[in-house]
């Protein structure tokens, strides 16, 4: 099903009730169920599923093997790599529904997400951060965070452009590649310019 305004796969399913922005890509074998908002210059993989009332803002970039629950929402310019893996439940159960106790994940402006890691349901996901290959998240992460391992721990500090950012003497940092300016300030970082 694609529109003038958006394109989808002849093997994507799109079900009634979705609003899909301008400019969005839905590639082969996935699924977008009832209720879901999807934004402008959005491209979704292969084989992604996105569960009902799921909500991605514009220029989200869904990699391949993606699965984004109910009660998932990212914000613009969010990138989701290959096969990362969301949850919704604290604590499944097969014989327990539990559909109303979905915690809610907010993923925020310009986040990145790292082939194969694991967001714990619950948590926001700062703006800038940078969630590394692998890792599990099980804790709120802060703007511009590095996070890597399991359980993810904080390493350091990237800017908007995904560089790390070595504070000086004065706490202040310049992206390699951008010139942007930040500064870390009571353990929060901010673009200065």
């Amino acid at each position: 099903m694609s529109s003038e305004f958006f394109f989808a796969h002849s093997t994507a399913v799109i079900d009634d009730g979705c609003k899909i922005g301008e400019g969005t890509k839905i590639w082969h074998f996935s699924h977008v169920m009832p209720d879901s908002i999807i934004g402008e210059k959005c491209n979704i993989g292969q084989n992604v599923v996105i569960s009902p009332k799921v909500k991605l803002g514009n220029n989200v970039k869904v990699q391949n093997n993606v699965s984004i629950y109910t009660g998932v929402i990212c914000e613009d310019d969010v990138f989701l790599g290959p096969s990362m893996v969301f949850t919704n439940i604290i604590n499944p159960r097969s014989a327990i529904v539990r559909r109303d106790n979905y915690q809610k994940t907010l993923v925020k402006k310009g986040a990145s997400v790292g082939a194969n890691a694991t967001i714990i349901c619950g948590n926001t996901l700062g703006e800038y951060c940078l969630i590394g290959a692998g890792t599990v998240v099980t804790r709120e992460v802060p703007n511009y965070a590095l996070i890597v391992g399991n359980p993810g721990k904080q390493i350091g500090w990237v800017s908007e452009y995904g560089h790390r950012l070595l504070f000086d003497e004065n706490n202040e940092a310049v992206c390699l590649e951008s010139g942007q300016i930040y500064s870390l300030d009571n353990n929060k970082v901010l673009r200065l310019k």
